[in-house]
């Protein structure tokens, strides 16, 4: 079994363990060779004149070493030859025994023939012994520790979440997305009783594949399934399958499936799963042999002659327009869960789930800031009230109040409030017309959502800005567009109108209308002059993931400029209308810039009640303007 890196203590480098040995071996050597308790070594000469002086009461002979000690001190001497007995070496210098004895010295002889054969063969197998450790442990490093090691990059960096690392998340911590739970927790009820199903001749699903935008809670429902299962799930992200090397990723999904076999049943979840499913053979740019060696791997394992596992695979996109059809197909992914954007009832939800544990003050109704987020994801209301928070937390507050929330909503939608800069008179009045002009446009529009905030104060690259209050929709009729590009047009409109000139303060306005026209005539069939049909095939453009392609021109160049003169006639209508409702409301406009010139901000109560008495004192005078719908030819 490998060696695994334990987490509570830090790993000891190799080269510690390398140095360490050296020494203790070098120090053993040492201390058994006597370097550290042998004395003085003297000649053979001075030896026996110690020995003869009487003082010395033992002599010690190790091998071809003699020891005497010479009050308190330690005296050696060692023979050149290691065969020569101590014996003959004392007698050449007449100390013999007797002689010895009448000395009375006494003559210890130690024995270190065992000890010497057993040193000899540690000096002799002990540095090889410590090679082969070391390669050993090398390569067991090298095979260990996943794809990070040498021959580890065929092994699957998945994480496998056991019952201490498994999420606490369960179904009751989602919200807004109550069909997709649904779909999920039938996926976990498979895995807990399947013999249910089988009874039934029910077959498990090998795939669940969820879609939708960004931040609507994909891998959050993967971290409730997580955390309600009672079996492995192995967590992985699409792009860690993918290597520099041929090959490597289709390894790792081997090792991947061959871990979630052993411990079935288990649930494989891959993040982002577009990462390597992407569609094969989609032209230049798209044959990357890696990866796709590594979907074909994928479709095996998933559904190939080896297919009676008890192995569900999740797997999060959203971009699943890109994904090989091959992947998507019965057997592989059978179910697709479609997580889209929560609406009304969801975002009250999903606020009232991010809230726990959050001091909300009773005065914020999560009602009315759901229907004022339309739009918005999961991701999106968590941030929100992240930012409430820290707005309270700011302002040195207990209570998260309904201030805190506005703001944080206006930080989160258009960017921080700008305070330092510093706007001439010119420019603030410029932009109160312009704001003003959305504002009573929108407010004679039948088909546009109520203005909810009108601001001049600067926010990101805004200098003001006019919030609608928007309703869920899912399908926008041709009444609609118009209005909404009518509305973004009355700011430009009143400038014209005020002031003669026009500035660039109108740009992104004029994008967003020009796209919503190019839309109704080319994807919308809503233009008279070019019918029903639809121009311009989306499937090839390359900012929706194809590889190779810069989209298609399925039309003519005929068609074109009808395109262009249609697109360029319901600007010029619709600015032309919202030019007609200036002209005929220019003292509402008027009103309205003089109370945004005075406290910068109103909200849609202020508005609204503006606009009524406005109209009550023309009334009274006589002099009533009326808000002017356009000749219905100008329209067609």
């Amino acid at each position: 079994m490998d060696e695994q890196p334990d987490g509570n203590r830090p790993s000891i480098p190799t080269w510690v363990w390398i140095v360490t040995i050296f020494v203790i071996i070098f120090g053993l050597q040492l201390f058994l060779s006597g370097r550290f308790t042998s004395g003085q070594d003297v000649p053979m000469t001075k030896f026996i004149e110690v020995i003869n002086g009487g003082q010395v009461d033992e002599i010690v002979v190790t091998d071809n070493k003699l020891e005497a000690i010479n009050n308190g001190e330690l005296v050696t001497f060692t023979t050149k030859d290691s065969q020569q007995s101590y014996t003959e070496a004392l007698a050449f210098y007449g100390l013999t025994g007797d002689k010895l004895e009448e000395l009375n010295v006494a003559v210890t002889v130690n024995d270190q023939s065992i000890r010497n054969n057993l040193f000899s063969i540690v000096l002799t197998l002990g540095p090889i012994l410590l090679l082969i450790w070391i390669f050993s442990r090398g390569f067991r490093q090298m095979q260990g520790g996943g794809g990070n090691s040498i021959f580890g990059f065929g092994r699957s960096r998945a994480r496998n979440l056991n019952d201490a690392d498994r999420p606490t998340v369960t179904f009751d911590d989602v919200a807004g997305v109550d069909e997709a739970k649904l779909e999920l927790q039938e996926v976990v009820q498979f895995l807990r009783e399947p013999e249910k199903f089988v009874q039934v001749g029910a077959r498990i699903p090998k795939g669940v594949l969820m879609v939708g935008p960004p931040g609507t809670g994909k891998t959050l429902l993967a971290r409730a399934v997580a955390g309600e299962a009672g079996v492995p799930f192995f967590h992985i992200s699409g792009s860690e399958f993918v290597e520099m090397f041929v090959g490597v990723g289709a390894s790792r999904v081997r090792d991947l499936f061959d871990k979630a076999k052993a411990s079935a049943p288990s649930i494989v979840f891959v993040d982002e799963i577009d990462a390597v499913g992407r569609q094969r053979g989609a032209g230049l740019g798209g044959g990357h042999d890696e990866r796709e060696q590594t979907l074909n791997q994928i479709l095996v394992e998933m559904d190939g002659f080896d297919n009676d596992t008890n192995v569900i695979v999740m797997a999060a996109t959203n971009r699943a327009d890109i994904l090989d059809p091959a992947l998507l197909r019965p057997g592989r992914f059978d179910r697709k869960v479609f997580v889209d954007l929560p609406d009304i009832r969801g975002r009250e939800k999903i606020l009232q789930v991010h809230s726990r544990g959050k001091p909300i003050s009773k005065e914020v109704d999560m009602r009315e800031f759901a229907r004022l987020t339309a739009g918005f994801s999961g991701a999106d209301l968590e941030n929100l009230l992240n930012e409430a928070a820290i707005y309270a937390a700011r302002r040195d507050k207990r209570t998260i109040g309904r201030l805190e929330f506005q703001d944080a909503f206006d930080r989160v939608a258009m960017g921080p409030e700008k305070k330092s800069r510093v706007m001439s008179q010119e420019d603030k009045e410029t932009v109160a017309y312009h704001e003003a002009g959305h504002a009573v446009v929108s407010f004679y529009l039948p088909n546009t959502d109520p203005v909810q905030k009108i601001t001049i104060v600067p926010r990101g690259r805004a200098g003001g800005y006019v919030m609608p209050l928007p309703e869920d929709r899912m399908v926008y009729s041709r009444e609609y567009i118009e209005d909404s590009i009518c509305w973004a047009l009355g700011g430009r409109a009143a400038e014209e109108v005020f002031f003669g000139r026009i500035t660039t303060g109108a740009s992104n306005d004029l994008q967003q209308s020009t796209r919503r026209a190019r839309a109704m005539v080319m994807h919308y069939g809503m233009s008279d002059k070019l019918g029903l049909s639809i121009y311009g095939d989306e499937s090839s453009n390359p900012f929706l993931g194809r590889d190779y392609g810069l989209g298609s021109r399925d039309y003519s160049e005929e068609a074109a400029r009808l395109i262009d003169e249609e697109v360029k006639h319901i600007l010029e209508v619709q600015y032309e209308r919202a030019r007609d409702i200036i002209k005929h409301n220019q003292g509402k406009v008027e009103r309205l810039v003089e109370r945004l010139l005075e406290i910068e901000t109103l909200d849609r109560d202020a508005f609204e009640g503006l606009m009524n008495q406005s109209l009550s004192l023309e009334n009274s005078n006589g002099e009533a303007e009326t808000a002017v719908t356009p000749d219905p030819a100008l329209i067609d």
